[in-house]
């Protein structure tokens, strides 16, 4: 298969309706919050969610995109389901207009900046994904991070589609980076110190706090609760806590 374009194949493509005002996919999905989207053609940003892969694209008033289900699945543009989860990704029920409004109000200098940055909003990750790849992003520039993560999902995630001559996986589970090799494997492949945090994290979850229902209930606990515990993770401090998982102040996480 190849990359789709939003004029190649159009029947495959659904659209949101969403002003650029409300969302800027340059801005967003190569901001470093996450690390897995790349402009495969031009404005078009190809990238994993929820174990598919999509290509995203955008008009003045609409947001367009497209899935590719593998190989033996089948073809078809995205269902209801899956719009579902690439809406609750994006947060698009968190009005962006209301919010720069707001900021607007009581910060001038955050005034002046909005103007230059309109449509920046946060994305409502995985909750795995985010925590571990904040801990590759310690002491890192996106570009080293973005190849860290990338050669993470190689090595432990599960191969998803392959699109021209680019091999997608996902994001590899708790249990697959907990493994008793998976630090010697990680620093071979340059993830140096952060190959103990990360294969440390995903034991301590594993084994003292119970998985993934653990990380999932910090999403709707209070911020000082889940600042604390997840500073009790290998490698998650200052910088890598206050990403991990959380989302508006005045929208808290929802799944």
């Amino acid at each position: 298969m190849r990359h789709r374009t939003l004029y190649s194949v159009p029947s495959l493509w659904a659209s949101i309706p969403c002003p650029l005002s409300e969302l800027r996919l340059d801005l967003v999905l190569a901001s470093g919050q996450s690390f897995r989207w790349r402009e495969q053609n031009p404005a078009h940003w190809s990238g994993v969610l929820a174990d598919q892969v999509w290509t995203l694209t955008q008009t003045e008033e609409k947001l367009y995109c497209t899935v590719y289900r593998g190989e033996k699945g089948h073809t078809g543009k995205p269902t209801g389901e899956e719009l579902k989860a690439l809406h609750q990704y994006l947060q698009l029920d968190v009005s962006l207009a209301q919010l720069y409004s707001h900021w607007s109000s009581v910060d001038s200098h955050f005034q002046e900046v909005a103007q230059k940055f309109q449509g920046v909003r946060l994305l409502q990750q995985d909750p795995i994904e985010c925590l571990f790849s904040f801990i590759c992003s310690s002491n890192n520039n996106i570009a080293r991070i973005t190849g860290m993560v990338e050669r993470l999902c190689q090595a432990f995630g599960p191969r998803l589609v392959q699109l021209d001559n680019v091999t997608y996986h996902g994001f590899p589970s708790l249990q697959a980076l907990a493994g008793p090799e998976v630090e010697a494997q990680l620093r071979k492949l340059g993830l140096g110190y952060r190959a103990r945090f990360v294969s440390a994290s995903a034991r301590a979850i594993l084994e003292e706090y119970g998985g993934l229902p653990w990380l999932q209930q910090l999403r709707r606990a209070p911020y000082e609760e889940a600042h604390r515990a997840l500073c009790t993770l290998p490698g998650v401090g200052t910088k890598v806590r206050p990403q991990s998982g959380r989302s508006y102040p005045y929208h808290p996480c929802r799944e």
